[in-house]
């Protein structure tokens, strides 16, 4: 008779193919001194294993699931499906039933049990696979555990767990499931508590759910719980929420929903000593398991339960601290260049020389160390300005930060990081000329210089091979920082910034209307985003009077053999010529541009197709020069509103010349903005195609598998690698399992070396109550439907929608003409998103954080860009 029960004290951390994530963890639990775990035991993997073996039609459904991508949602849902009803249909092994009863019989045959799941791909430092296979409470009679113990194993193939599974890159052939029998608690209340906020990445705060009866009611989404935040032993927030239900024990087995009393309905779940008993609970098994835990617990008469701790798998991990003994503080590079995706190696290694200093990598994203920057006064004074425009949330954040005089005072000084960026002596002096003489000549005279530049970097890299390029890469680099931050380019946008604030200041204090400059600022010259975003147009102009072609973008083409299939068509050649000419100027851009391992929009066509057939359907034709006419028209009538009103008051002839000048400097020069970027990717692509063709070379030799393999290696160790012919593989299949990890992170905006991650916000004190608060960057109010989307290429728009998104760059541009506003989370008065809706008119606000989770697609919503927030209607 083989060995299918285990008590939860007997089952030790080696036992994971045996018990699962779930069993282990609770053995775990059961033996930490003051820890509390309801007793029980374990049915083994082996009797899943024995119950199943042999089923050919088992094995191939399995065979053909293991072969499902995430994306084949239909082909996932019918043969889990079809899995699930095999599987339900098995028996447990004679010898396993008996083990099962005899268990039973000293534990208590009449008690009640919850028979749970306990997968041995669950509850893992990678994966947890939270409430991904079924748990069933208050089981009674030998009978029915027998048969919830099968409906456990058949959970194993949900839809859910597939998919996520697939998405983990797990195969479904290698994954068992054992069930733990545990007896039943019955608690007053019931949650979840997170040692580290799972929002934030903040390890110094503790937050609590906490809802009446048992748990099910809260991890169903059915009650609004109790949310409690603690930090080093003391409560620092609370959310009180309204309970108007909760899911009890009924005495002849299972759960049954029931009215919570109208005086218990507003009530604190737990008291404040409760909650600060649990908090402390909470870090003593965080110790014990040496990493942030996500524990389900239970309560009853004030005396806690714990029934599952699992690693928080979605935090952010901590940058390196240069010096582990004194505290450091770290800023999110990615938020200050709106993009907060993960970064391929490759794509580091070009994007950190654009900061200026050594950058610390974390999670695929790079943090700059402003620790000494806020030790030092001048420094502090610095950050905290420069942070201001670009996302005011960090500013929130850091200001929050230099609160804790004690805090402060003990951050090592040294050599500041920020010591000048883009604020030099120089660009400010080229800020007063431009200021002064005010002659937009100056513009077209600058991007001369750039493009016969960068022309002769793909000329020159055209010519070279091997450590050639490498080497030509690296002088380059210099001039493309000089470039980038040229002071006569960054003394045309300060010279605009400057304007917009005197604008706003004065015609709010002489007329008092707010942000007037979102309306001087529509439809300028010089905006090559904006540019790009008509050019696209153009192409949805053409291709629109051609039916056939149309059906063809419709039923999105693949990449290798678009423009040949294309032009097979009537009006594709007509169409393929408008879209290769878009592509000469713009086809070195793409979302995440910054980071050089992105595909660009030359090398996958196909990416341009949804904003494409967005235009087409939401824009007439022409409609987008109307707009940009009607843009212009209607600055000009403000501008003329404006003055009109200042010369009626007394002085206003003053006030008025005055006006006039900051709006002409607000006309002239304010869409400059997005240039240095533009010229900065233009000559990421010419190394990169560089760099690809000394791949193709890389793998004819056998040194990597395909050319994309180069992303996953640092640029000295690419150089290391084409000089010597030599890689060990296993860095990159390791760099790219991370990655598939890191993807799927939130970065928080500004960590400490302890973990702690200081709040930002809110903003739009005046707000409604319930209302999202962001920061206002394009006036006026917009109500429409929300179209939540992570990724531009996912965009399917209608007339009058509202994009909510995580963050745009001028990829998203051609997205604008088609909506209504815009919500983000990342952003603030000088990026990307701001920049395009005040030029094209449009109410947006930037930085509110969780948008994207707090605002469903197809809500509609009433986006405020005078006063900084959204609200779901």
């Amino acid at each position: 008779m083989g060995v299918y029960i285990l008590a939860l004290p007997d089952i030790k951390k080696e036992m994971l193919a045996e018990a699962g994530g779930k069993g282990v963890n609770l053995a775990e639990l059961s033996r930490l001194d003051g820890v509390e775990v309801p007793e029980g035991f374990c049915v083994t993997t082996s009797a899943y294993k024995e119950a199943i073996a042999g089923n050919s039609r088992l094995n191939e459904l399995l065979a053909q699931i293991s072969v499902l991508k995430a994306e084949d949602r239909e082909l996932i849902k019918e043969n889990s499906s079809q899995i699930r009803r095999v599987i339900g249909q098995a028996e447990l092994p004679e010898d396993a039933a008996t083990q099962v009863l005899q268990a039973l019989s000293i534990y208590g045959a009449d008690a009640a049990y919850a028979v749970r799941s306990s997968a041995t791909a669950e509850d893992l430092p990678g994966a947890s696979f939270a409430g991904q296979q079924d748990t069933y409470l208050n089981i009674k009679g030998a009978s029915e555990i027998l048969r919830h113990i099968v409906k456990c194993w058949a959970s194993l193939f949900t839809e859910r767990a597939v998919t996520y599974r697939i998405q983990n890159g797990f195969d479904p052939r290698k994954v068992s499931l054992a069930v733990i029998i545990q007896k039943m608690a019955e608690p007053t209340a019931s949650g979840i508590m997170f040692t580290a906020d799972p929002l934030t990445s903040d390890r110094k705060t503790l937050s609590i759910d906490a809802g009446f009866g048992l748990g099910e009611a809260l991890v169903s989404g059915l009650i609004d719980p109790d949310i409690y935040k603690v930090r080093d032993g003391r409560i620092v927030g609370k959310r009180i929420g309204i309970q108007q239900i909760e899911i009890l024990a009924v005495p002849d087995g299972g759960t049954a929903r029931q009215a919570v009393e109208a005086k218990r309905q507003r009530g604190q779940t737990l008291s404040d000593g409760q909650i600060l008993q649990l908090a402390a609970l909470g870090r003593r098994i965080e110790a014990h398991f040496g990493c942030p835990q996500d524990i389900e617990w239970c309560c009853s008469d004030d005396r806690f339960q714990i029934v599952q701790s699992r690693p928080i798998t979605t935090l952010s991990p901590l940058p390196q601290s240069a010096d582990p003994k004194k505290p450091r503080v770290f800023i999110s590079i990615g938020h200050l260049q709106m993009m907060t995706d993960a970064i391929k190696p490759l794509g580091i290694s070009f994007f950190e020389p654009l900061a200026g200093f050594a950058l610390d990598k974390a999670g695929g994203r790079v943090f700059a160390d402003v620790t000494h920057d806020l030790a030092s006064i001048i420094g502090r004074k610095r950050l905290v300005l420069a942070t201001g425009k670009q996302d005011p949330l960090m500013q929130s954040a850091l200001k929050q930060l230099l609160e804790d005089k004690t805090f402060l005072a003990s951050l090592p000084h040294g050599k500041r990081n920020l010591q000048g960026g883009v604020f030099t002596l120089a660009s400010i002096i080229e800020t007063i000329k431009i200021t002064r003489r005010n002659d937009p000549s100056i513009i077209p005279q600058m991007l001369a210089g750039f493009e016969k530049e960068v022309a002769e970097v793909d000329r020159q890299l055209a010519k070279l091979s091997g450590e050639q390029i490498f080497e030509f890469i690296t002088q380059d680099r210099k001039k493309l920082l000089a470039m980038a931050y040229d002071p006569r380019m960054l003394g045309a946008i300060f010279a605009a910034l400057l304007a917009s604030d005197s604008i706003n200041k004065s015609v709010e204090k002489w007329l008092g209307e707010k942000n007037a400059s979102d309306i001087l600022s529509k439809s300028v010259e010089h905006n090559v985003t904006t540019e790009m975003g008509f050019a696209l147009c153009d192409v949805a102009d053409t291709a629109r009077n051609y039916p056939t072609v149309l059906e063809y973008l419709a039923h999105e083409p693949g990449d290798e053999n678009f423009f040949t299939e294309l032009a097979k068509l009537p009006g594709g050649k007509e169409t393929g010529e408008a879209f290769k000419v878009f592509l000469y100027k713009y086809g070195m851009r793409c979302p995440g541009e910054i980071d050089i391992t992105r595909a660009r929009w030359e090398e996958r066509p196909t990416q341009l197709i949804p904003m494409l057939l967005n235009n087409i359907r939401v824009l007439k034709p022409g409609e987008h020069i109307a707009r940009f006419q009607k843009g212009r028209q209607e600055a000009k009538e403000k501008e003329s509103e404006i003055i009109r009103r200042l010369k009626e008051m007394p002085g206003g002839s003053k006030k008025a010349k005055k006006l006039q000048k900051s709006i002409s400097l607000l006309r002239n020069f304010s869409g400059c903005r997005e240039y240095p970027k533009y010229y900065i990717v233009r000559r990421y692509q010419a190394y990169k195609k560089a760099l690809l063709k000394e791949a193709a070379g890389l793998v004819e030799q056998g040194v990597i598998k395909e050319p994309e393999d180069i992303f996953y290696l640092y640029l000295d160790e690419l150089r290391q690698a084409v000089r010597t012919k030599r890689l060990d593989y296993s860095v990159i299949a390791a760099r790219k399992a991370d990655y598939v990890l890191y993807a799927r992170l939130t970065p928080p905006r500004v960590i400490t070396s302890e973990g702690f991650v200081p709040p930002s916000g809110p903003f739009a004190g005046d707000a409604p109550a319930g209302a999202l608060t962001g920061i206002p960057v394009s006036g006026g109010v917009a109500e429409g439907r929300a179209r939540v989307v992570s990724s531009v290429n996912e965009a399917r728009l209608e007339e009058g929608d509202i994009l909510v998104t995580r963050f745009t760059d001028p990829s998203w541009t051609p997205l604008f003409v088609t909506v209504k506003g815009l919500v983000t989370e990342v952003g603030g008065f000088t990026t990307h998103g701001a920049v395009i809706t005040r030029e094209y008119g449009l109410p947006a606000v930037v930085g509110v954080e969780n948008a994207t989770k707090l605002i469903r697609d197809g809500q509609r919503i009433r986006v405020n860009g005078t006063e900084g927030y959204v609200e779901i209607l």
